[in-house]
């Protein structure tokens, strides 16, 4: 069963302008919620791959975050990194920040964009798209880190040395201060002491190793519950580390499930016909097709992949709320003619492609509570 995103609501696109709200940033509001009524300073702690479900399947394993309630948030659509670090980091829905997918087609391109790396997937000539696809001009409105800048807040983000001036910060994630962090201790000393600073402080902090071990091993294995257990442990020293009227909010991108039944769309000539790319992810397919080949295209798909799968035109993706109540020209062009989702454990893997992709045991991207219900978890020091 398919869920769809509660934009506007409790969305994860809705959380930093409900924080901005609190701390008293003009034109900002607050649709989730939240409590923190005299709050001053906020860290936001971003756990990569931390699904609300998996929480509380594990809640032996993170005593802590388990204490902290049941509330969640929903990520919006597709449920995959870049999409939803954008949807946090601008305050909007995909189909407004138009970073539509972990694969994307962009013009002039004949290979899909990585938004996580900024560059083009898979072989063919080196592009620098830093130049070709310019971070601020590609998504051009102010992030929800500048608007705070702007009204005198004290942002600052705490995040992997790789992610410094990467095209993905430059493009969503942009304004404030920087501090890479070198170890879950230093993330915890780096955001606790930013918190401090000025009359009125953001935090964003961010971990990946969840998610890292959730692909390689899957969210059902024993390393992932210990990796959880590492993770209760750094939200714990932060809670600890608070200092006065400050908050902690724990939350994540995505969920992720374990893949069972996967289909090999390399294995499948049929699948390929009237297809010029394909994007997105093992479970959230971009299909983008031949000039008036998408209606056959959707119906090959959908007979081939059956009632296991949704198989949606563009239209009726935008028309059923998938990226938004808004949908730019620039978000539309990025959106596959069909998109292809698993409603179950299955999934839609390329392993002539991307075989590493393709070995992987957890996967995320489709809209099933799995993957779209996150937490929001809030300790107040």
């Amino acid at each position: 069963m398919l869920l769809l995103p509660r934009y506007g609501q409790s969305s994860l696109s809705d959380l930093v302008p409900s924080v901005l709200a609190h701390l008293g940033v003009p034109g900002e509001s607050d649709p989730i919620g939240l409590d923190l009524a005299g709050i001053t300073r906020v860290c936001v702690l971003l756990v990569d791959g931390l699904g609300a479900e998996q929480l509380a399947a594990r809640a032996e394993s993170a005593p802590f975050l388990s204490g902290l309630g049941h509330r969640t948030l929903t990520a919006g659509f597709p449920t995959t990194t870049s999409t939803s670090l954008a949807s946090l980091g601008t305050g909007r829905p995909s189909g407004e920040h138009a970073l539509t997918g972990y694969l994307i087609a962009v013009p002039g391109q004949d290979r899909p964009m990585n938004p996580l790396k900024w560059r083009l997937h898979g072989p063919g000539p080196r592009v620098d798209l830093l130049q070709e696809l310019v971070p601020e001009q590609f998504q051009p409105n102010p992030t929800a880190f500048e608007r705070a800048v702007a009204d005198g807040v004290a942002v600052t983000r705490v995040c992997p040395p790789y992610q410094y001036e990467s095209g993905l910060t430059r493009a969503v994630l942009r304004g404030g201060t920087f501090r890479p962090s070198f170890s879950m201790g230093d993330l915890v000393d780096g955001a606790t002491s930013a918190l401090a600073e000025g009359d009125r402080s953001l935090v964003y902090a961010y971990h990946g190793e969840l998610d890292l071990t959730g692909h390689a091993r899957g969210v059902e294995s024993t390393a992932w519950a210990l990796e959880l257990t590492q993770v209760d442990l750094l939200a714990r020293q932060l809670a600890d580390r608070l200092p006065r009227d400050s908050a902690l909010i724990v939350t994540a991108d995505h969920g992720m499930v374990d893949v069972h039944s996967p289909v090999d769309l390399d294995a499948e000539p049929g699948l390929s016909l009237g297809v010029r790319m394909i994007g997105g992810e093992p479970r959230a397919r971009h299909v983008y097709t031949e000039p008036g080949a998408a209606a056959a295209v959707q119906a090959r798909w959908r007979e081939r992949l059956g009632p296991d799968y949704a198989v949606l035109s563009r239209a009726e993706a935008i028309d059923a709320g998938w990226f938004g109540p808004i949908v730019t020209t620039a978000a539309e062009v990025r959106i596959g003619d069909v998109i292809a989702v698993p409603l179950g454990t299955g999934a839609l893997v390329r392993r002539g492609a991307e075989p590493r992709q393709s070995m992987m045991v957890g996967h995320h991207g489709s809209l099933t509570s799995a993957e779209l219900n996150v937490p929001l978890l809030v300790y107040r020091g």
